[in-house]
């Protein structure tokens, strides 16, 4: 059995950041604690420090020190090799890397990158480490400008010089394959493979291998003139502006670089204004060549405008600077999270997830962590596609949150709001909405109109509302988009990025109604701590709820906490625990607690109870000594909506904790609602839940 896996290549920029990405994705899902390790890197963190370890370490929020993740940098190694001390280099290794592996479930290490002097002996020292670690490898291999012939030997080279070591291969993935390649790599290489090794055939893509404006920047070392909001703009294709306006003009392609001299005014107002046209494709970025800057009334005009593309100023001419646009490779990096959200992607699309768990050891400890929940949640949300309405299509949080919705292919959407409208917004933001799983509904335009308005008055028409007055309503996007729900146009609604909770919720308590049994609509937040998520309820629906409604907010709340993988133990809150307080707010939660232990004897409660008491084992084994609940509570139920509000904000903000939600418990189909000041985190997080909510 093994708790680490080591990924290898032969060859720089083969994409092993890719796998690395995903299996500590894949891995945080199952385990509480992953560590990360790269035995050389580059250059001494003084100098620069390794890209990728930086972003392993920083979008996972793994718990390492940038120094305990690495044993040498490669002028060291290759000082050590050349002086023949491969036996010091190795044992430092293991050292560095027995002191990690005691304090994580499970680590990942990663190979050298083979780019720098000393390339020679890094296949060697890679299968070194290796067999002397004593862990299974992962190899991979780039099938960047080979045949076919070349891909499938060098993959059978490589595995033979680990299995000559008697180093366990694994897996064995081609990446970077051409699509009509892929085939044939797959078939001759399942071919000559040894049965026991998976296989993984990952094709190019382009969104992986091109460049971003900063990486331009970085590569060419150019000044920087306007855009640095926009750096992260991503480098599809490059054009020279040699030309006159109207020839240029035929020459633009998506996300194009324009490279031209910096005295080429013209070129410069055209390719700003075809950028903010919505004729043209979008412009990524100008590079000014020559050394050359625009006159002063043309960089008048661009600090004018209300969006610049980034502009940069270099001193080669245009011929030696494309050429070394075209020779940059880019590389998954921090600040651009939408490229390691689709390496990740990349990953669980390619690789058999499946097979590979069957590998390796998972170890589950009690609890779930916010990482394990967060990863969980998106498998459970794909399990089967649902399809979710956002009303509030003019917000540029709802399409950035819909974007990564879309890319990572979770869910199907209906976005309410102008066509048009919604168009230029995506086109503003530099986002791509795929229309393969996405509607735009202009309500009143809709072909679901009429007979909504007709769906709205009979069932309200007893309440007194007529056809006028239908017609006005199904006008407003809150109503529209539950009428969808209502109507099983779609599965669940998330809206509230621009509407209060009332106006979220009003139309689904009118027409969609709570479920059997349920009297009260209700909501939880998940409060992803450090180390573990409790549930909070009611934090955003009740203010002053009666014992029997904060008893049905209980039950509730556990069943919401059992449907997402959390053991409910449910602590009933107020400002005393046991029988040491007296007065009515006390006495509703005893009451309250009596209910929920008479409705539902399956549920672990204990109530009233202090907040110390429920969280804190030692206060509640002092407190409450035969409490089951006490120390140990995952649904915390607040007496109020005051108290519930504010200890949720309060512990979000000193501690960092996420906090996902309101999700409303009790109607018959999933609406959810949003805050004003919510994140475009918390609207996919919050779309995530709806979709598995209407799974159930």
């Amino acid at each position: 059995m093994t708790k680490t896996i080591f990924i290898a290549s032969a060859e720089p920029y083969s994409g092993k950041s890719i796998i690395a990405l995903g299996l500590v994705n894949m891995l945080l899902g199952q385990t509480r604690k992953i560590g990360f390790f790269k035995p050389i890197i580059e250059a001494h963190p003084h100098e620069k420090r390794d890209a990728h370890i930086e972003t392993i370490i920083n979008y996972f929020k793994l718990p390492l020190a940038y120094e305990d993740t690495y044993a040498y940098t490669r002028p060291e190694a290759l000082r050590l090799l050349e002086s023949e001390a491969q036996g010091e280099l190795i044992d430092t290794v293991i050292h560095k890397y027995k002191q990690l592996e005691e304090h994580y479930d499970f680590t990942v290490v990663e190979g050298s990158d083979y780019v720098g002097a000393g390339t020679a002996f890094e296949f060697d020292a890679n299968v070194s480490i290796a067999k002397n670690l004593g862990v299974p490898v992962i190899v991979v291999v780039s099938g960047e400008g080979k045949g076919t012939a070349q891909i499938i030997s060098e993959m059978l080279t490589v595995i033979r010089g680990f299995e000559a070591r008697e180093v366990t291969v694994l897996m064995a993935v081609a990446n970077k394959i051409k699509l009509e390649q892929a085939h044939d790599v797959r078939l001759l290489l399942l071919g000559q493979l040894p049965k026991e090794i998976l296989l993984a055939v990952i094709p190019e893509d382009i969104n992986l291998l091109h460049p971003t404006m900063r990486e331009i920047q970085q590569a060419l070392g150019g000044k920087l003139l306007f855009g640095e909001k926009e750096l992260a703009n991503q480098v599809d294709n490059y054009v020279i502006g040699a030309m006159q306006v109207p020839n240029f003009l035929n020459y633009l392609k998506d996300n194009v670089l324009i490279v031209t001299p910096g005295d080429r005014g013209d070129i410069i107002i055209c390719a700003l204004q075809a950028n903010s046209s919505a004729s043209y494709p979008r412009v990524a970025g100008i590079v000014l060549t020559a050394g050359s800057e625009p006159e002063a009334p043309i960089l008048r005009l661009i600090e004018g405008l209300p969006a610049v593309v980034p502009i940069l100023a270099v001193p080669t001419g245009t011929f030696e600077t494309t050429t070394k646009v075209g020779a940059i490779k880019s590389r998954i990096s921090l600040d651009n999270p939408q490229k390691i959200q689709l390496g990740i992607q990349t990953f669980e699309r390619y690789v058999d997830v499946k097979a590979l768990n069957e590998r390796l050891v998972s170890y589950q400890p009690e609890g779930i962590t916010p990482h394990m929940f967060q990863y969980r949640l998106l498998q459970w949300a794909k399990r089967k596609r649902q399809h979710i309405v956002l009303p509030e299509g003019n917000d540029d949080r709802i399409l950035r949150a819909a974007a990564l919705l879309l890319h990572q292919n979770i869910v199907d959407l209906t976005i309410l709001g102008n066509p048009q409208e919604v168009a230029a917004s995506a086109k503003r933001l530099g986002i791509q909405l795929p229309p393969d799983h996405l509607r735009v509904i202009d309500p009143v335009h809709s072909e679901y109109y009429p007979a909504y308005v007709q769906t709205f008055y009979e069932l309200r028409k007893s309440k007194g509302v007529n056809e006028d007055m239908a017609r006005d309503l199904m006008r407003d996007v809150s109503y529209f988009g539950s009428m969808m729900v209502y109507q099983g146009h779609a599965d669940g609604m998330v809206s509230g990025a621009v509407h209060t909770t009332q106006h979220t919720i009003r139309p689904a308590l009118q027409f969609i109604k709570t479920k059997p049994g349920v009297s009260v609509v209700s909501s939880v937040f998940f409060m992803c701590l450090p180390d573990r998520v409790a549930v909070f309820g009611d934090c955003a629906v009740n203010p002053n709820p009666t014992a029997e409604q904060l008893a049905e907010i209980a039950i509730s709340s556990a069943e919401s906490s059992l449907a997402f993988g959390i053991e409910p133990r449910i602590a009933m809150l107020s400002y005393s625990s046991g029988t040491s307080g007296a007065g009515a707010d006390v006495d509703k939660v005893r009451q309250a607690t009596e209910l929920v232990r008479q409705k539902r004897p399956d549920l672990k409660v204990e109530g009233p109870i202090q907040y110390d008491a429920a969280v804190d084992p030692i206060v509640g084994r002092q407190k409450l000594p035969d409490s089951e609940v006490a120390g140990q509570a995952s649904v915390l139920i607040f007496p109020d909506l005051n108290t519930g509000n504010n200890t949720y904000k309060a512990v979000q903000r000193e501690t960092g904790a996420l906090a996902i939600g309101p999700v409303l418990q009790g109607l018959n189909k999933p609406v959810n609602d949003l805050s004003r000041g919510c994140t475009v985190d918390d609207v996919f997080n919050t779309v995530v839940i709806t979709a598995i909510q209407s799974q159930q």
